[in-house]
This record gives structure tokens, C-alpha cells and sequence, in this order.
């Protein structure tokens, strides 16, 4: 386990360039394919890199967050909502 996570470090931005194109293509640069484990191997690699070096909104399957609409009435600010307080349900 400890070897795995020396190569991990040892990634350099041109190996993760290298990783992602090999995904995306699925195969080596010389042209050979990428078998399945090759290709699972690539993307954990990749997405380790990531994890380390990059913000997560530079990620691969980054979704941004949607703005949160909570249960509250209109204007309820979350800092000083009291969510013991009895609110009655309203039906549209």
C-alpha cells in the first residue's frame, strides 16, 4: 500500500495529461488499447491527482452544488430559523 501511494505523488502533471488522453482514447500513445484494468487503473490514478492538486471544480464529474431552497417561508434566513418552531404546512 505504501508503494502505491509513493507512485500516486509521483505523478506529474504531463503523466495525468498523459492518463486523461489515454482514457478518453483508450489506448497508449504507441496505439495499443487500453484493456478494462489498464483503463480502471488510469482513472483511479487520475482522479487521485486530482484529489491532490487540483480544486474541486477543476475535477472530472464535477457537478456544481444548486442553490439549497430549504422547507422554510420566503425570506427565513438559516441562521435564525428555529427549527422547533411549529410552522403549519401549507398546500399550493
Amino acid at each position: 500500500m505504501d508503494n502505491l501511494q509513493q507512485l500516486l505523488q509521483s505523478i506529474t502533471p504531463d503523466i495525468y495529461q498523459r492518463l486523461k488522453l489515454a482514457i478518453e482514447l483508450g489506448k497508449w500513445p504507441d496505439g495499443q488499447r487500453l484493456t478494462q484494468e489498464q483503463r480502471e487503473l488510469c482513472m483511479q490514478a487520475a482522479i487521485s491527482y486530482e484529489h491532490q492538486h487540483l480544486p474541486p471544480e477543476s475535477r472530472s464529474g464535477y457537478i456544481p452544488p444548486k442553490p439549497h431552497q430549504h422547507c422554510g417561508s420566503k425570506g427565513d434566513d438559516l441562521e435564525t430559523l428555529d427549527i422547533n418552531a411549529e410552522t403549519p404546512l401549507k398546500w399550493n
